[in-house]
């Protein structure tokens, strides 16, 4: 085998690796072999050069090895996995899981937190009293099998490499790397065991995809690396330069999930989560009408069922914020945007998100969109609702915020929120 030099000598040079060469690169550094220098100098070359598929595939097979593969055989029917690369106002594990585990789809999800100005599955469900996210694995097992939807934490000991990686990238400045991140998520999503995962990749103000085209780049590497674990994997393209849905922030958002899985709400939520979940479905080879579904009630009776399980009491109440304060429009006209990337720093300045893992989260804090984008405001008309513990944080933030909603004095039609679809027979444009 060539010595860690010549490995990363040929990356830089621009040749293909072998699996074995990349393999032995991360083995040799997760044993302490290899020096974070000689690793980080390997990521940006990677960063520089590129990735082949072949590339990407075996080193996301790597990273799965590197640590504990969830085994689900024990669930009847096919698995299905959700997963979104992030976003403000992004609820829609919340409804679209529920649902599709309410039309026979059993739902198996792993999540995260918050970091930075994206929001955390995690910590919107610890918003309601009593419940745990740590669940062991038979737990989590039961729980699908009685429930058909579990979402939990992951285990440390699932996937060591990412952890270990990814942290060397957010300090060497190779983070922004298609093969690297298609590899970071698919490698957890593979580990988890689902037998199908249908992936929500976000581009826009608020999300870490720029635009379009990279957005679609990073999708079709994801359903790649996902389709070569053979896991039958779909992406929808959507975008998020506004806040999805009327909340921002994690008791905020479990309420307006509670809404929209009883038919309420956000009419552009709606549409992303019906259209999730038939894809849901569609992967579980399950039939079913899932507008009539949603009608029913039968998506919150599962989310109840599962929160319940998970050890919490919606009958205590969800947080309330001691502090409650609309900022105003100071003109006329029709909101043209809301600036989701702003909406996000001032929700994580109210403490709704977390700037390093051990920041704690107030999960009453966030904001309730009151004009979004589309509607007409007069001066003096709430834009915002601010959730806050303090009327100093309100202040704090209040400037920014106002300044994220864009007027404009001709009537506003909303922009299509799904862009394209992408499986393994390529991207299909328009949604």
């Amino acid at each position: 085998m060539k010595t860690p030099l010549e490995v990363i000598g040929r990356k830089r040079d621009g040749h293909e690796h072998t699996p074995e060469e990349i393999q032995f690169l991360l083995a040799g550094y997760l044993r302490g072999e290899i020096p974070e220098y000689q690793m980080a100098a390997w990521l940006m070359a990677v960063c520089i050069r590129g990735m082949t598929a072949a590339e990407t595939l075996a080193l996301t097979d790597a990273m799965v090895a590197s640590g504990e593969v969830l085994d689900l055989s024990a669930i009847e029917g096919v698995k299905v996995d959700k997963h979104s690369t992030g976003g403000v106002g992004d609820k829609v594990t919340l409804v679209a899981g529920p649902l599709a585990a309410a039309c026979g789809v059993k739902v198996p999800k792993l999540s995260g937190r918050a970091l930075a100005h994206t929001g955390g599955t995690l910590d919107k469900l610890e918003s309601v009293p009593g419940v745990t996210v740590d669940l062991e694995p038979e737990r989590f097992i039961q729980q699908v099998r009685d429930v058909g939807l579990a979402v939990a934490a992951q285990s440390p000991r699932m996937v060591p490499a990412d952890k270990l990686l990814y942290a060397l990238r957010d300090v060497t400045a190779t983070v922004p790397s298609i093969p690297l991140i298609a590899s970071s998520v698919m490698s957890k999503k593979i580990a988890a065991g689902a037998d199908a995962i249908v992936l929500d990749v976000k581009f826009g103000r608020g999300a870490f995809m720029p635009d379009v085209a990279s957005a679609e780049e990073l999708a079709s590497e994801m359903v790649t690396l996902g389709e070569g674990a053979k896991r039958r994997t779909v992406a929808l393209v959507t975008a998020m330069d506004n806040p999805l849905g009327r909340t921002v922030g994690n008791a905020l958002e479990v309420q307006e999930a509670l809404d929209a899985l009883a038919g309420e709400g956000d009419e552009e939520l709606l549409e992303v989560c019906l259209r999730i979940t038939r894809e849901m479905c569609a992967l579980a080879h399950v039939t079913a009408d899932v507008e009539k579904v949603l009608r029913s009630g039968a998506g919150r009776e599962i989310f109840e069922r599962m929160l319940a399980a998970q050890g919490g009491h919606l009958e205590q109440g969800l947080p309330v914020a001691p502090v409650q304060v609309a900022i105003k429009a100071d003109a006329n006209g029709y909101v043209e945007a809301v600036d989701a990337l702003e909406v996000g720093l001032a929700a994580l300045e109210l403490g709704a998100g977390r700037v390093r893992k051990e920041d704690k989260v107030d999960p009453a804090a966030g904001f309730v969109i009151e004009a979004p984008v589309g509607a007409r405001v007069r001066r003096g008309d709430a834009l915002v609702t601010v959730h806050a513990r303090s009327q100093e944080l309100v202040d704090r933030v209040a400037t920014g915020l106002g300044g994220a909603w864009r007027l404009s004095e001709r009537e506003v039609r909303k922009p299509p929120h799904i862009l394209a679809r992408v499986d393994k027979n390529g991207v299909t444009r328009g949604g």
